[in-house]
């Protein structure tokens, strides 16, 4: 019996971990493709699904920016009238979006099976409204595909053991995926004014960093005494906020700082490889420097990502000029890498779960 599978996105991580996974459900059923669209700005969205070669997706639910509540909430409504006229044999979301959570609530009312790829993450901290999405999730999930040893466990410690599969991190299968198909890396970094092993990369955008002045201006200040070339894509509400308190004009000022819009995948991740050091506050960026053994400063006091803490590849340090300065210099990485996240088959693993 052909298997009918329906696959949510809506945000740049989701978009990565679907490229390697789509081709492998296709062997199995036949997969539909919702984009929430959560992201929806054309260096967000439509660029990795062209650079990725991602199947253009099959219904836009046209979601938008707002807050947690509105965004979760027009998720489920939409889902909802999606799951009921294509009423899949399973439904795969993926990390730790407000679309993942609105997807999986509308699809356990259906009693439609979830699957639930890059579960079992924790970052420990209820305050961060990614860690209720991953923990509902879960709960919620038929198939917890789960990327590391660890979320095993933590999964364990919240009494959930049934459906638990170690498949490896499917970000892994995107990176390699995406180094082999690209021939110009270096084309790519120099674009940007810099050459590679000479700057260090920052991206910015979690609210508890950018929404506040405060740890804005911290964090702006730190860039400035970096001491080395930075390349900076502004992720669009970095710069929104970054205008509206003046501070754009304090990055323009700095003739260090190459500013740029956002970047696609593989620009991001030739900028990535080429660099000596990654500032950041992205979960996903954290993962791809430990892959690449990029040495990366997360600006946060925890991570969901604490086993690249664990072997000294990744430092979290508070949005504080002086503290930021303090993890980054001098900073080269740890003594050992341990593949903590696969070899790269996490899709056909995750494709051998579905299709028993």
């Amino acid at each position: 019996m052909t298997r009918r599978i329906t696959s949510v996105v809506g945000a740049r991580p989701q978009f990565v971990k679907l490229a390697p996974l789509s081709p492998r459900l296709r062997e199995i059923g036949e997969e539909r493709i919702v984009h929430s669209g959560q992201h929806y700005d054309y260096e967000m969205s439509k660029l990795f699904f062209e650079e990725l070669e991602i199947p253009e997706p099959d219904m836009h639910l046209s979601i938008g920016s707002g807050s947690h509540a509105e965004q979760i909430g027009r998720t489920l409504v939409a889902m909802e009238r999606e799951l009921i006229d294509h009423r899949p044999d399973v439904l795969v979301v993926f990390g730790d979006t407000n679309t993942t959570l609105g997807a999986a609530l509308a699809a356990s009312k259906l009693g439609i099976p979830i699957a639930h790829v890059e579960a079992g993450v924790r970052g420990f901290n209820r305050h961060e409204p990614e860690e209720t999405n991953r923990v509902l999730t879960d709960r919620l999930s038929a198939r917890c595909l789960v990327p590391t040893e660890a979320a095993v466990r933590h999964l364990a410690r919240e009494g959930i053991r049934s459906g638990v599969h170690h498949v490896g991190d499917v970000m892994v299968d995107a990176l390699y995926r995406a180094r082999a198909a690209t021939k110009d890396a270096e084309a790519r970094v120099r674009a940007h004014g810099v050459a590679p092993g000479e700057y260090a990369l920052a991206t910015f955008h979690r609210p508890a960093n950018v929404d506040d002045p405060e740890p804005l201006g911290e964090i702006v200040a730190a860039i400035g005494a970096l001491g080395q070339p930075v390349v900076l894509p502004l992720h669009p509400r970095t710069r929104a906020r970054l205008e509206r308190t003046e501070l754009l004009g304090t990055l323009e000022g700095y003739e260090h700082v190459r500013l740029s819009q956002p970047v696609g995948y593989l620009s991001m991740l030739a900028l990535l490889e080429g660099a000596q050091l990654l500032l950041t506050d992205s979960g996903g960026l954290q993962k791809e420097a430990y892959i690449l053994e990029v040495p990366c400063v997360t600006v946060s006091m925890q991570t969901a990502w604490q086993e690249t803490v664990d072997v000294g590849w990744n430092r979290l340090a508070p949005p504080r000029r002086d503290e930021i300065l303090g993890a980054a210099r001098g900073f080269a990485g740890g003594a050992s890498h341990p593949a903590v996240y696969g070899s790269g088959e996490a899709a056909p693993a995750i494709r051998d779960v579905l299709d028993d």
